[in-house]
């Protein structure tokens, strides 16, 4: 083999060891902008997990500040009219006296 045919073989090898590092590199770059869209997606979904779930919980406060003041209420109902039927027993027995 002539030197000719030595330097142009060795720029063939050069020129495809170029490519395929190339072609490497690209594939990297692709994987890792894959991994960067994967981990925002997850970021995203935990983000939105997490709102869902103080919005659920300040809803279930919401409804048990709701209960709360609804049986206090009707234990303030209950009383008054449990005071009334007293009232009216007492008013009974007095008037029959």
């Amino acid at each position: 083999m002539d030197s000719n045919q030595a330097s142009y073989n060795a720029g063939q090898a050069k020129g495809q060891t170029q490519e395929k590092a190339s072609n490497m590199m690209d594939k990297a770059s692709n994987a890792a902008q894959s991994a960067k869209e994967s981990i925002q997606e997850v970021a995203q979904a935990s983000y939105n997990a997490g709102q869902a779930k103080g919005q659920t919980q300040e809803k279930a406060s919401n409804m048990m500040d709701k209960a709360s003041n609804a049986a206090q209420s009707a234990g303030q109902q209950m009383q008054a009219k449990a005071q009334g039927a007293v009232d009216a027993v007492k008013d009974s027995t007095n008037n029959k006296n």
